[in-house]
Order: C-alpha cells, then sequence, then structure tokens
C-alpha cells in the first residue's frame, strides 16, 4: 500500500560533540507539493537536509537518530549515491557546475551517454565514445521541461548567474526518476526578475508531481509559493502549517519567537546617548555585494554605544560593513565623526580609524598559513606603521615589541594555541576568531565593526568574545558596530538594533522591544513610526 508522502523524516536527531542540534524533528512532503522550511541561521535546516543526503560530515560525527522513508519505504540513505538512487536531488545556492563545459555536459556529467567501439569491446567501456547527439537531445528536454531558452551547446563559462542556476536545475530534472528536489537558498545571488522566474519554474516543477522542499530565507517567496511550511528553532520544529492559513508576520514571529535569555550576566541597563554626537552616518548607502545587497540604507550611530544590525540571511545587513570597509562597490554617503570617507579609496575606512572583523574570517579575515603573531599585528604593520623600527632608510621588524602584544592578546581574548609562532590554520574556529578580534583592536580603532562575532563557536568563546567587546565599550568607550544573525546575542549587548530587510532598514528597535515587532520587521513590514536614525 502506498504512502500519501514521497518523503517522511521522523524523530530526526543529531549531536555534534555532545551539542543537540536537532531534536526529534519530522518532516513531511507529498508529491507535487511546495514545502517550505524555514527558520533563522543556525535553526538546524541544513543540517536535516545533509541527513536526507547521507553527506559524509553525518556519517563522520556519529550518524543520527530517526528514520526517513522514501514512499512509504525505508530508506538507508550513506551517502550522496543512494540519495540520488532514491530519486532525491538538490539544487544548491553555490552553483556546483564546470565553467570550461558546455550547458549539455554539465547537464550530463557522471550520466553521460556513450557509443561501444570495437575497442571499447576489446579493452573495456573507458574507450567508449560519447553519443553527443542524444546529450543534446536529452538536455534539450530537461531545458525545454523549465523553459529555459538557450542552446545547449554553449559553454558555461560566461552566462549570467540566473542561466547558471537553471542549468543547475535542469541537471536535477534530467536524472531519472527524480521525485524530490531540494532547493536551498536558490534565489540568494539572483536579481529580482531571475527570482521571479525561479519561483515559477519550481511550481512548473511541482505541476508534474514531483515534491519540492524548498529553504529560503525570504518569507514573501514562501508565501508566495508554498503549500505548507515547517519551521524550525533551535533544532526543533515549532509548528507545520498551510500557507493559506498563515501570514508572513506569523512564521517569523514563530522563527524568532523565543524568551531572550542574556547571554552576558548584568547587562540590560538602559543607557541615554546623546543624537547630537554621531560617530557614524550613513545616507543612501548602497552595496553591490551578491546575495546582500544594500539599497538606499541611512542610519545614525551614536558615540559609545553599541549598535546591532540584523535580519534574515540574503537581506543586505552583511552588504552594509563590507560596503563600509571598501571590499564591495558603493554608493552613498559615510561619515565618520563628521568626516566624510571616500570609499572609492582602497583602505580609507581602515585609515580613518574603522577597524572591521570580518564574517568570513577563513577568506577575508585571516592568513591561515602564518602564525598568530603575524596576522595579530600585520594590518597595524601596514596602516599605522606600528612595530616597525626606521633606522635612516632601513626599517626593521620589531620582533620584541610584536611578540609582547600578541602573548597580552593570547592572554586578554584566552587565545587556546601552543604560542603566538603556531599557524592560524591550525587553530579551531572559535580561536581563529579570537585572532579576528586581536587584530582589529591591535588597530586601536574609533569605531570597530564585527560581523558575526560568534559564528560556529561553543557557548564559552561566545560569552568571552561578547563580554571583551562590552568591557571595551564601557571601559574604553569604543563605539562597536555588531553585525549578527544570532537576534539573542543582539539582544543581550546592543543599545539599539536595526533590522535590515530587502536592502534597507525596516525598524530600529529596543533590545527588549517585543518579539512581534522584531517578527514584523524581520518579515520586511515597518513597525509602525519605526526610527531610521
Amino acid at each position: 500500500m502506498g504512502s500519501r508522502y514521497v518523503l517522511e523524516m521522523t524523530d530526526i536527531s543529531k549531536e555534534y560533540y555532545g551539542n543537540r542540534v536537532l531534536k526529534n524533528v519530522n518532516l513531511q512532503v507529498e508529491p507535487g507539493e511546495i514545502h517550505a522550511l524555514v527558520g533563522e541561521n543556525g535553526a538546524g535546516k541544513s543540517t536535516l537536509m545533509n541527513i536526507l543526503f547521507g553527506m559524509p560530515v553525518i556519517h563522520e560525527t556519529g550518524g543520527f537518530e530517526g528514520e526517513i522513508k522514501i514512499d512509504g519505504q525505508p530508506a538507508m540513505i550513506d551517502n550522496p549515491y543512494k540519495a540520488m538512487d532514491y530519486g532525491i536531488g538538490m539544487v544548491h545556492q553555490e552553483f556546483m557546475l564546470i565553467p570550461g563545459f558546455t550547458v549539455t555536459e554539465n547537464i550530463k556529467v557522471g550520466r553521460e551517454i556513450t557509443n561501444p567501439t570495437f575497442l571499447s569491446k576489446v579493452f573495456g567501456k573507458d574507450l567508449e565514445t560519447l553519443d553527443i547527439e542524444k546529450m543534446r537531445r536529452d538536455a534539450r528536454v530537461a531545458l525545454d521541461t523549465i523553459g529555459l531558452n538557450i542552446e545547449e551547446y554553449v559553454q558555461v563559462a560566461g552566462l549570467p548567474i540566473g542561466y547558471m542556476q537553471f542549468v543547475e536545475i535542469a541537471r536535477e530534472i534530467d536524472k531519472t526518476g527524480i521525485k524530490l528536489l531540494v532547493f536551498d537558498e536558490p534565489t540568494a545571488v539572483l536579481t529580482e526578475s531571475e527570482a521571479d522566474r525561479l519561483l515559477e519554474i519550481v511550481q512548473l516543477i511541482a505541476s508534474k508531481g514531483i515534491g519540492i522542499v524548498f529553504i529560503t530565507h525570504r518569507l514573501d517567496e514562501v508565501m508566495a509559493i508554498s503549500d505548507r511550511l515547517t519551521i524550525l528553532r533551535d533544532g526543533e520544529v515549532v509548528a507545520t502549517l498551510n500557507a493559506k492559513d498563515t501570514t508572513v508576520e506569523r512564521v517569523a514571529e514563530l522563527m524568532i519567537g523565543r524568551k531572550v535569555e542574556k547571554l552576558i550576566e548584568g547587562m540590560g541597563d538602559h543607557r541615554v546617548l546623546s543624537d547630537a554626537d554621531i560617530a557614524l552616518s550613513l545616507r543612501d548607502f548602497y552595496v553591490d555585494m551578491p546575495g546582500e545587497r544594500v539599497k538606499g540604507v541611512n542610519l545614525d550611530i551614536r558615540n559609545g554605544e553599541i549598535f546591532g544590525i540584523g535580519g534574515l540571511a540574503g537581506q543586505g545587513k552583511l552588504g552594509i560593513p563590507n560596503g563600509i570597509m571598501g571590499i564591495y562597490d558603493s554608493e552613498g554617503t559615510v561619515e565618520l565623526f563628521g568626516k566624510e570617507l571616500d570609499l572609492t579609496k582602497l583602505g580609507e575606512a581602515l585609515r580613518n580609524g574603522i577597524a572591521f572583523v570580518s564574517e568570513d574570517r577563513r577568506g577575508v579575515g585571516l592568513l591561515l598559513d602564518e602564525s598568530i603573531e603575524f596576522n595579530v599585528v600585520f594590518s597595524a604593520m601596514q596602516i599605522k606603521g606600528d612595530f616597525l623600527i626606521r633606522l635612516g632608510p632601513i626599517t626593521i621588524y620589531d620582533q620584541r615589541k610584536a611578540r609582547e602584544h600578541t602573548l597580552e592578546m593570547i592572554k586578554t581574548l584566552d587565545i587556546r594555541c601552543t604560542g603566538p609562532k603556531q599557524l592560524v590554520g591550525s587553530l579551531s574556529g572559535g580561536n581563529q576568531q579570537k585572532v579576528c578580534l586581536a587584530r582589529a583592536l591591535t588597530l586601536n580603532p574609533a569605531l570597530l565593526i564585527v560581523s558575526e562575532p560568534t559564528r560556529g563557536i561553543d557557548i564559552g568563546a561566545k560569552r568571552l568574545v561578547l563580554e571583551h567587546l562590552i568591557k571595551l565599550n564601557r571601559e574604553e568607550g569604543l563605539t562597536i558596530v555588531v553585525v549578527s544573525s544570532e537576534l539573542v546575542e543582539l539582544r543581550s549587548m546592543c543599545d539599539r538594533i536595526a533590522i535590515i530587510s530587502g536592502g534597507n532598514v525596516a525598524a530600529i528597535l529596543e533590545p527588549d522591544a517585543p518579539d512581534a515587532e522584531f517578527g514584523l520587521a524581520m518579515a520586511g513590514l515597518r513597525k509602525e513610526g519605526a526610527s531610521i536614525a
């Protein structure tokens, strides 16, 4: 007897090194249903999908508890190939295409159609030749299925981003026996028109009886195309709802609604800071950061405050600091203590006293093959000439001063290491984050921007990093901007919090504002009378 569900995940639980990241999660998807899976960063969405696809990270860390059924039958999925055998496909946020291959070759990669030759009959299948015509015909069928008017013989390299995403979808559609297709943040890097087209394609695929799991932070997309949605929070299912029976406000509130437990003891003191004393001012600020575009933000950050910038992924919060630091092209006005910065000049923000701890600590924040000491002092050497001794025309490295300073930072931030000469690439994620913070503080900045300060680190390291930031603010008066996906984190330490949605400021809220107001702002619905300054 057949099941009404193409996918059933029952009582799924998962631990990573004693940390329970999924707790008895249940998910059911019907054939032809678009089922949205939503939740804040860290809610457990990726882990759940890693389990469904049998990703190595799951089975190398002790496996999982619970049961998976496909079409009502128990499924043992311990590697991605098994997932494909069961008819499960996935369209990733990061493209898995080979740029030098044609559209056809990318669609058929790993499933090439071949013709036997005389040599292959003697020496084996490896000497068969590709049947290019049959492969092109299959690719054309897949492309036509999703309505993509592109020639199947063109190279992927140079195609617009949206077309690359559609080629990925065509590749999954081409797979024989596809029953369930997972879309992981598929519109994150697309333009508005490309995103609209992709949503149409998702609906078209579902109309052919294929079940869809649609993962996105963009709640307007959820409400536009999904039949049902499952909301994860802190590794648990808080609700499974029919889309037609709920609202975007309710979904946002369920995603974030929780008792706010202060991460740092003794916080919560209400401070009155002057609106006349502005440290950082943004006006009509635009940033062209793919997936995190900023579209005309206005903000005034008071001198001496800890100012939070939050919001769901893909809404623009990460674009703000990256634009200020000149990592991505920006437009508009940025003033630091009344002085306008020329962001067309590389390093302008750094030279004027803004230090930055990037969310991408491995890609932007650190020199992984260098020592802790070199990472800590490098920016101060480059920008301010610190840790250097000048002897006439000769400049030499002041190793003693650099070593003493690094040892002090290791002690202050409790960087767990063998010493200043240990390579940063060999440190844990939490300790790498502390090195990033140490480097920023070594600049002795007038303003510090910290982006995702506790991403990927344990609760003990989290508390230490946040407590040190608060100490710098309270004892030294340092103005700090904290950009974070962790709303609890922001509400624990910030004086005010700007919620970014759709590239704009949806609202600026006090940390103790009701959950409903944060939910409305994160859903992109401005609170009545919300301040933007």
